[in-house]
């Protein structure tokens, strides 16, 4: 129930807010770190969105793939050729 009510919190943020956590995040970091800290943040969502669209492709193949049986079906030349001999 909180955290629900944290996440409401932020979306809630005017324009005061958001000018005092950049503000904060520029003393934290220093105006020369943040576009880098932002083009990794960039990066690591492009890697996961393309992570999932990966493992989403596989398993749709997989669904899209017929069953294979299991059992291989006994070969009647192999049988005919023993006997023969």
């Amino acid at each position: 129930m909180q955290a629900s009510n944290a996440v409401l919190g932020f979306m809630n943020m005017g324009w005061p807010e958001i000018t005092i956590v950049i503000v904060i995040f520029i003393l934290l970091f220093g105006a020369k770190k943040l576009p880098e800290l932002a083009r990794g943040v960039g990066k690591s969502i492009k890697e996961f969105k393309k992570a999932t669209s990966n493992i989403e492709e596989e398993v749709r193949n997989a669904i899209e793939e017929e069953p294979k049986s299991s059992a291989p079906k006994p070969s009647v030349e192999k049988e005919k050729s023993t006997t023969e001999k």
